[in-house]
């Protein structure tokens, strides 16, 4: 049914394009018997503009796993409320880009801070193509900014960290040993109902081969929380296994991207001046606020322009 939908996509598509440079040409048709058609051809080649890019996006998103959903972990670094607040930041900006694109989203992790922003927040994001879209925000991010918990109205320098993992259905196996595993319950600490927060409703799987821990407490039924935990994991240990066959050529990918694995991949620069720069594409934009609050696909486009080889972003 993902195939059939994808290819019913692309059929649409192409219809679509057709009709548009069919308008503009008889635009132009009209332009040439002296009609004045200069503000409806101006619109349309905007909105065809538009879609281009979003189908040149499209053609760059040919991984195994870029058409899948994601799933999204945000952890603030050191600083305390100042990171914590920055990774609020970060996931309120995820949540308007996927808004944007018509993605739907669900929350399935939330620790608040004490003061402000979050401990830690886990969501999936449901679209096509959005683990494809979102592979470009796994690092770290910085921010530079007055701190407005700090009196005395310093600069200062906070770190969040993303992590993205493809959400996998039943098409793709990942066999889990029930010895492997260790299932923790405990109280939601986060947003919910009053029956969220009263009972020990919240699951957490750790993973013991690997380490990896995966946590859900957004539903009312510690069943349902244990489902959904469970599909994290799976998608962790995927995308942990990949990560293993990815060292292989670790050394060359690093040198593409130039960047330190594990450092930056983007700052976001709101005080003495204004500017977001990708340090992987060198792909600078003023426009700061347009980008926090989800205009990400500039960005998204110069990450997957350099993934597939190109020297410009």
């Amino acid at each position: 049914m993902r195939e059939r939908k994808r290819l019913e996509s692309m059929l649409s598509l192409e219809g679509d394009l057709a009709r548009r440079t069919d308008d503009i040409a008889t635009y132009f048709d009209l332009a040439g018997e002296g009609e004045n058609v200069a503000a409806d051809l101006q619109r349309d080649l905007e909105a065809l503009r538009e879609l281009v890019d979003r189908v040149e996006t499209e053609t760059l998103l040919s991984g195994e796993t870029d058409a899948l959903n994601a799933i999204v972990t945000i952890h603030p670094g050191a600083g305390g409320t100042e990171s914590q607040d920055w990774a609020e930041m970060l996931l309120r900006m995820y949540l308007r880009w996927a808004e944007r694109q018509g993605f739907k989203t669900e929350m399935y992790d939330y620790q608040p801070g004490e003061e402000a922003g979050i401990k830690s927040a886990t969501f999936s994001v449901i679209g096509q193509y959005a683990f494809g879209y979102l592979t470009s925000e796994i690092g770290v991010h910085r921010l530079v900014r007055i701190s407005p918990f700090d009196q005395a109205k310093r600069r200062h320098t906070s770190f969040a960290s993303v992590y993205v993992s493809p959400e996998i259905d039943d098409s793709i196996e990942v066999n889990i040993k029930p010895d492997d595993i260790r299932i923790d319950t405990y109280r939601s600490s986060g947003k919910g109902g009053q029956h969220v927060n009263t009972t020990d409703s919240a699951v957490r799987i750790t993973h013991i081969p690997t380490g990896l821990v995966a946590a859900c407490q957004n539903e009312r039924s510690q069943h349902k929380n244990k489902d959904k935990a469970m599909s994290m994991l799976r998608s962790k240990i995927y995308e942990f296994e990949l990560e293993k066959k990815r060292e292989v050529t670790k050394k060359i990918e690093d040198s593409k991207l130039d960047i330190d694995f594990g450092s930056q991949i983007r700052s976001y620069v709101l005080q003495p001046y204004r500017m977001i720069k990708d340090h992987r594409t060198k792909l600078e934009i003023g426009d700061v606020d347009r980008v926090i609050d989800g205009d990400l696909m500039p960005l998204m486009r110069g990450y997957l322009r350099m993934r597939r080889g190109e020297k410009k972003a």
